[in-house]
Order: C-alpha cells, then sequence, then structure tokens
C-alpha cells in the first residue's frame, strides 16, 4: 500500500518579516517545554539531518512505498497524486516523460521535467540545464519519495520550483526478496524482481523490471527495461554506497496530441501524421553513483560522485514543407551525451549559546556534454526513416555551486532557518553544420544568480507548529529552449534571461500521537522575466520571457486513522498561476495582447485527492477519489480541458506460509468510465492539445515474497 506523511499545505501571503520580534514578544509562560534533542530523522529533502521534518518552516511530503505497494503502478509519478500541490498528469504516452509540475512550475514543459529539480538515491535526474526526467527511477527498489516544495527548494540550485527526491532502502540482514508479476488492460505487463538484504559486509538491494503495453491509445505501444542496484559496505569509519541504473525504452510510439473535434470523436486514436511518420522515441540511460558518509562525533562528511551516459532518439511528425527552410533542423531528433558531476558537504551539529544548532556547508558541479545532431525524416516519398543530416552541434552546459544552511532553536519554542545558495550556469553551443544557407551558430551564454532564504518556527505544543519562510529562486532555459530563436533568425535563441521568483510561504503542522495528522499552508511566487512557449509548430518550439507572473494558493492534507483498521487521507490544492504584465501574442492569424490576470496553461485551479483505507486481518481494500478542475491550454485561453473526478479501486489479499508470504492484488482505476483529459500540450501550433485519458482499467497481479 502507500502510505502518506508529512502532508503540508502551502501558500505564502505572509512574509517572516511579519512575525513578531522575539525581543518584544511576551515572556514565555511556565509550562514552557524545556530545550530537548529531536530524533535523528533524514531530511535530505531540506539538507538537514538531526532535525524532525515538523519543525522545518517547510512543505515536506513523503510517500512510503512498502512491500505492499500497489503493483499495477507502472511509473513513480503515479505515486505522487495524494500530495498537495503536484500535478502529475497521466499522458498515456510513454515516448514522453511524466508531465510534473509543482505549485504550477514546470507546466509549460511538452516533454520531460522541467522547473522541478529530480534526484535519485542523491544522484542529479536532472540536468545543469534545468532538463529532467522521473522514467528511470524504480518502483520496485524504492522505499520512499520526499517531495519539498516552496521557497527552500531554491536550495537545490537551477530550476528547483520544487524537490522530488526517490531514495530505496539500504539492505539489512534478514530483508525479503520477492518477485512480482502484474497485468492489466491494453495487453500491459510488468515483471519484476526485487533482491534485498546483506552478504557478508555488503548492503545489497537490486531490482530489475520488464514492462510492456499496447497502450490503451492507437500507436502508443511501449517497452521498458531498468535495473537499478544499491551497494553499500562501512568502510574508513564511514558508508560507502554505490548506485548503479541502467534504463532502456526501445521505440516508444508517439500519438501526438488531438485536437477537440478529434478528442470528441474519437479518443483512442493518434493523429494521422503520428502512423504516417511512424513517431516514436528510443531512450537508453547507464549511469552509476558513489556516496561517501562518515559521521564523526559532531561532524559528518559526504562526498558524492556520478557519471552517466544517456543517448535519445526521436521520429518527429514533420512535413518534407517545414524542413526546406535552411534553418530548419530536420524531423529526426539525434542526441548523445555523457554528464557527471561531484558534491561534496560538511555537517556539524551542537550547540552555540547553549542552543542546539546545526551547520551545512557544501558544493557542488555538474557537467553536461552532448552531441545534438537533426537529420530529415525521409528519403525520397519514404517517411519517417532518417535521411540528410540537418543539424550537427557539441553542446555544453555546466554549473558550479556552493550553498550554506543553518538551524537553530533559539528559545525553547523558536527556531530559525537559514539558506544561501550561489549558482553560475554555463551554455556552450559550436555549431558544426555550417552551410552557404545555414550561418555558424556557434555560441554561450552564462547565467548567475544567489537565492538567500529564511524560515521561522514556533512550536505551539508537542503536537503543532506553525511557521513562516521566505526566499529567492531561479530559472535558466535548457539547451532545448535555446534551440531556436522567437523571431525565426539563425542562432541559438541566447537573448533569454533566466526566469527569478521570490517566495513566501506560511504554513501550520499538527501530527497527533494517534497518528492524525493535519497540514496547511498558503504560498506565493512573484516571477519575473518568465519563461513560455513563444510559438510550438512545424516541429520547432520557440521560448521568449513574458515579463511578470504570480502564482498564489493554499494547500491543505489531513490524514485520520478511523480505529486499528481504516484510514482515510484527504488532499486539496488551490493555485490561482496568472500573468502580471500584458504582452503581444502573435501567429499566422495575426496579433492578439494577452491580458494581465490571464491564467498560466496547464494549470487547474483545484484539485482534490482522497483515499479510504480498510485493512481487516488478511485483507486490504481502499477507495480514491480524484478530481481537478479545468486547465487552460494556451495563452489566449480560448481553449481548456474540462475538470473531472476519477473513483479507482483496489483490492488485496495475503497469505503467510512457512516458506514466505503471497500476495494477490487487483485496481479497477476509473471505474465510472469518465472521459476526461489526462495532459495537455501546452501552446501547440497545430491546436491538438489533447492527449486523453483512459476509460475504465482493469490490472490484477502476485507478488511472492521469501525471506533467504
Amino acid at each position: 500500500m502507500l502510505r502518506f506523511s508529512a502532508f503540508v499545505v502551502p501558500s505564502a501571503l505572509l512574509s517572516a518579516a511579519l512575525l513578531p520580534n522575539p525581543a518584544q514578544a511576551a515572556p514565555a509562560p511556565a509550562e514552557t517545554p524545556p530545550i530537548e534533542r529531536l530524533p535523528t530523522v533524514q531530511v535530505q529533502a531540506a539538507r538537514v539531518q538531526q532535525v524532525d521534518d515538523a519543525d522545518l518552516p517547510a512543505s515536506i511530503s513523503t510517500v512510503w512505498l512498502d512491500d505492499d505497494a500497489n503493483g499495477t503502478l507502472a511509473q513513480i509519478s503515479e505515486a505522487l497524486g495524494g500530495i498537495p500541490g503536484v500535478v502529475a498528469r497521466d499522458r498515456q504516452n510513454y515516448a514522453q516523460d511524466t508531465q510534473l509540475s509543482i505549485r504550477g512550475f514546470g507546466a509549460r514543459s511538452t516533454f520531460g521535467v522541467r522547473g522541478v529539480r529530480v534526484l535519485v538515491d542523491g544522484v542529479p535526474a536532472t540536468m545543469p540545464d534545468g532538463q529532467g526526467q522521473l522514467s528511470h527511477a524504480s518502483l520496485l527498489s524504492a522505499q520512499r519519495v520526499d517531495v519539498l516544495r516552496g521557497p527552500f527548494s531554491a536550495l537545490y540550485g537551477n530550476s528547483s520550483g520544487g524537490v522530488v527526491q526517490v531514495f530505496s532502502a539500504d539492505g539489512a540482514p534478514g530483508d525479503p526478496w520477492r518477485l512480482r508479476l502484474d497485468t492489466g488492460s491494453d495487453n500491459t505487463l510488468s515483471a519484476g524482481a526485487q533482491l534485498r538484504g546483506q552478504q557478508g559486509p555488503i548492503r545489497y538491494n537490486v531490482a530489475a523490471n520488464h514492462f510492456r503495453t499496447d497502450g490503451w491509445r492507437d500507436h502508443s505501444a511501449a517497452r521498458r527495461e531498468s535495473v537499478n542496484a544499491r551497494l553499500g559496505t562501512d568502510v574508513g569509519g564511514g558508508q560507502l554506497d554505490l548506485v548503479l541504473n541502467y534504463f532502456d525504452s526501445p521505440d516508444a510510439q508517439d500519438p501526438l496530441g488531438l485536437s477537440r473535434a478529434q478528442v470528441n470523436a474519437d479518443p483512442r486514436q493518434a493523429t494521422a501524421v503520428a502512423t504516417q511518420y511512424n513517431t516514436r522515441k528510443s531512450v537508453r540511460q547507464a549511469q552509476a553513483g558513489l556516496v561517501f558518509t562518515r559521521t564523526d562525533g559532531a561532524h559528518t562528511w559526504r562526498a558524492m560522485g556520478y557519471a552517466g551516459q544517456r543517448s535519445v532518439e526521436q521520429y518527429l511528425a514533420i512535413p518534407p514543407g517545414p524542413q526546406a527552410s535552411p534553418l530548419h533542423a530536420g524531423g529526426v531528433i539525434d542526441l548523445d551525451g555523457d554528464y557527471g558531476g561531484v558534491d561534496a558537504r560538511w555537517s556539524w551539529h551542537g550547540d552555540w549559546a547553549g542552543r542546539p544548532l546545526d551547520l551545512v556547508i557544501g558544493a557542488n558541479a555538474d557537467r553536461q556534454l552532448q552531441d545534438r545532431r537533426g537529420y530529415e525524416n525521409f528519403v525520397g516519398d519514404e517517411l519517417g526513416v532518417k535521411g540528410r543530416l540537418r543539424r550537427d552541434q557539441a553542446d555544453r552546459v555546466e554549473n558550479l555551486d556552493q550553498f550554506a544552511q543553518a538551524w537553530w532553536q533559539w528559545a525553547p519554542r523558536w527556531s530559525l532557518l537559514l539558506g544561501l545558495r550561489h549558482s553560475t550556469v554555463r551554455f556552450r553551443s559550436n555549431d558544426h553544420y555550417i552551410t552557404a544557407r545555414n550561418p555558424d551558430d556557434s555560441g554561450a551564454r552564462r547565467y548567475e544568480a544567489t537565492t538567500p532564504v529564511a524560515g521561522v518556527v514556533f512550536r505551539a505544543s508537542d503536537a503543532w507548529r506553525l511557521y513562516a519562510s521566505a526566499g529567492r529562486g531561479f530559472e535558466t532555459p535548457t539547451f532545448n529552449e535555446l534551440g531556436y530563436r522567437a523571431d525565426g533568425q539563425a542562432g541559438l535563441a541566447l537573448d533569454l534571461s533566466a526566469a527569478r521568483s521570490r517566495n513566501l510561504e506560511v504554513g501550520s503542522k499538527w501530527h497527533a500521537q494517534s497518528g492524525a495528522r493535519l497540514e496547511a499552508a498558503l504560498f506565493r511566487a512573484d516571477t519575473d522575466d518568465e519563461l513560455a512557449v513563444a510559438s510550438n509548430s512545424g516541429g520547432r518550439a520557440t521560448y521568449r520571457n513574458i515579463g511578470r507572473t504570480r502564482r498564489q494558493g493554499a494547500e491543505a492534507s489531513y490524514v485520520q486513522p478511523l480505529g486499528a483498521q481504516t484510514e482515510l487521507a484527504v488532499a486539496y490544492t488551490w493555485i490561482e498561476a496568472t500573468v502580471r504584465d500584458a504582452y503581444p501574442l502573435c501567429g499566422t492569424a495575426g496579433c492578439n495582447t494577452v491580458p494581465a490576470g490571464a491564467r498560466l496553461p496547464g494549470v487547474p485551479r483545484q484539485q482534490w485527492n482522497a483515499r479510504m483505507q480498510y485493512t481487516p486481518g488478511p485483507w486490504q481494500w481502499a477507495a480514491e477519489l480524484v478530481a481537478s478542475s479545468d486547465t487552460v491550454v494556451n495563452d489566449l485561453a480560448t481553449e481548456k480541458a474540462a475538470g473531472y473526478a476519477l473513483l479507482n479501486l483496489e483490492a488485496a489479499r495475503r497469505w503467510k506460509t512457512a516458506q514466505g508470504t503471497l500476495r494477490a492484488f487487483a485496481r479497477i482505476d476509473n471505474v465510472l468510465d469518465q472521459r476526461y483529459i489526462g495532459s495537455v500540450i501546452v501552446n501547440d501550433g497545430n491546436q491538438r492539445y489533447f492527449e486523453p485519458g483512459p476509460d475504465r482499467r482493469v490490472g490484477v497481479g502476485l507478488q511472492w515474497q521469501w525471506a533467504p
């Protein structure tokens, strides 16, 4: 089953400056609790390891993926639905990664993850330019997923509108091994094995998985193979962990988006050009990371290094006509690159002025080297094949960051968290495809920012905390967004500025001993030089800075045990994401003005998630309600994806034997067979904005677990 904890509600309409000055505060009552050492909890999302998450001025949610996690979940993103502020859209398209956004950051992405930082076992899954993916994270080996929202996300550097971290379990003696097989609608099959435990000094967690599906929509078949391993041992007075990952997804078919008329006619169809050009995408990735951690009294040292290779080949549905332009890069994208980086930090846990103090100081550097080639997607009259070379460039992006953070309990009921990060991001592209009609597009750009954050927590009681935080963040354009200029001229879009934001949050956390939790927050993020889609047609997506925007709203979550066997979890998000400066929008039909106050596309105003779970003896029953309000799909708000509400049901039964434990499970998604739009393609130039969600889906599976 999925277990949710540390739900928070984010919204910032109140600055930390409005909090009372401690020097002017009324004296503490006689019953003020004494200073106490908080339990050691690995709150790595906020880079503080000796402080309970309830005492941090940040929105942090954790999804625990225990041994009963539902086998029908195919991606980590599917486990994020119950977290407020998070939109993880079901694209029904394995050629494109999950459309993930947090509090409206990342909603403009047409593929991959942007504006949100992703890490897997401490190794970045987001490249230095801010482009990331979740596809290689394994549900089978994962123990938990941490999600950080709000101002303190900025401590992770460029494109940190939020942070998602996936952690694998550390092997221990007696840990179970398990085999899992599940199948479902559309000839979907997932088969996996996990070996976890300890052999001598080596702790291990190795998981391999095979996934395939014919897809709900036409032309959406996919296959994925993945292997994830975490190996650990004690050495040199510390702990050394080796993290390995391999992911292969060959020729995942891409059905593309649909127009409104196509959705109404048949939501399962693929756009005609998808089959005509056999649109598809192949991804292969292999990486390794090494993490060494040593604690010596009050001091902890951590060093991490990683390296990997990733190749992508994608066939697009671009007719030969547009490719006749000498500046066009063709209809086949071929990327092949290496990446890697290092991270080192020192932390200290002690006292200052007789009060508990935690310090963290560190630095990290990352580099991505990528050969980017483009080819025509036709040879003569044959479409969907690799033709002539149209683009050949070597891209490099690197960052060098320094950061510091301090947590101090400066009074019995008060604590303070301060952070500062300085980031430098450098882009360079060397063009090797130069002709008489295609000039040299080489260029370079440097972005730099210092992002301070601060937060304060008031401990109203043992169970209740109030907090406020404020900070700054920034987001550079990715290399994909620098690829074309919005004015149609030659060269990279090196005139794009980094978006810079000011973030505020105020919230409340109540955690009762009974297991009940109520968390709520208000948030506001004001952004200057917002990056937005300028055009998306003919295989060319261009971007521009549109001025000021605002994302503000409220989040709430509530977890309530109802007796020993039943639990209710509810999450709600309200967000208003709007343009604050009017800007012109010109296209083939002429020019219009996007007015101040217009909604940012891709961001639903409201989301609800509720889950009731009942576990009598060996049985487990659960019902989920997932709902969303409408979503604007273009800048002028001429089209919207309607809101929806879905009901999902789960059931499972466990049998224990002397040899191990057998678990059977089943899940029905969209029980009422509702029609809805699962995700949207923002500002699509062909007005194919919609990716329909599936009708009623059924999945069943078996898991065998035993101790070796």
